[in-house]
């Protein structure tokens, strides 16, 4: 593939994939610049690599899996460690005096759903974002993640199970 033909091709799945990719890393690091870097990290390791890319898979399932890592290096890394820190004390210092606004929106429903979301594990909140947020089938969920189709069903309804529990725990005790 020559240059022109790598040019092309990348800019036509930044376009057609790159809202989809930057929704799958916040799903991740919970941070919108955070995500974009992760995204915008994948589209350079594609473009270094299209020449290895066999096209056995689709492009997208490649997308989401090199995204996916990112993240998940990301997550792992030192840096994203004391950014966590540094955010869990701001936000420990902000919620002694919440102001007004963010009362409202930590009442909304959208909000709660969210935080219960994003309480789940990373391989939780992983195949519900993938089959309910993306629509994807459980068997592209598989090879987008690397695991087997079982694990993927188990993860979805161990998933769905902890979310309920949450539900039924805040309607009572909200």
């Amino acid at each position: 593939m020559n240059k022109y033909e790598k040019d092309q091709l990348l800019e036509q799945v930044m376009v057609e994939y790159g809202n989809e990719l930057v929704r799958l890393a916040f799903t991740y690091v919970k941070n919108s610049e955070t995500a974009k870097d992760m995204v915008q990290n994948a589209f350079i390791k594609c473009y270094e690599n299209l020449d290895d890319f066999r096209f056995d898979a689709s492009i997208k399932t490649w997308l989401y899996r090199i995204t996916i890592n990112q993240c998940k290096d990301y997550l792992k890394s030192w840096h994203h460690k004391k950014v966590q820190a540094k955010h869990f004390i701001q936000d420990t210092a902000q919620n002694i005096l919440p102001s007004a606004e963010h009362k409202v929106l930590a009442k909304s429903e959208q909000q709660e759903m969210k935080d219960f979301i994003f309480a789940l594990p990373a391989n939780d909140r992983e195949v519900l974002y993938l089959h309910y947020y993306q629509s994807l089938k459980l068997e592209d969920i598989a090879e987008m993640t690397g695991v087997g189709l079982n694990t993927v069903k188990t993860r979805l309804r161990r998933a769905k199970q902890k979310l309920k529990r949450k539900l039924e725990e805040a309607a009572v005790y909200g």
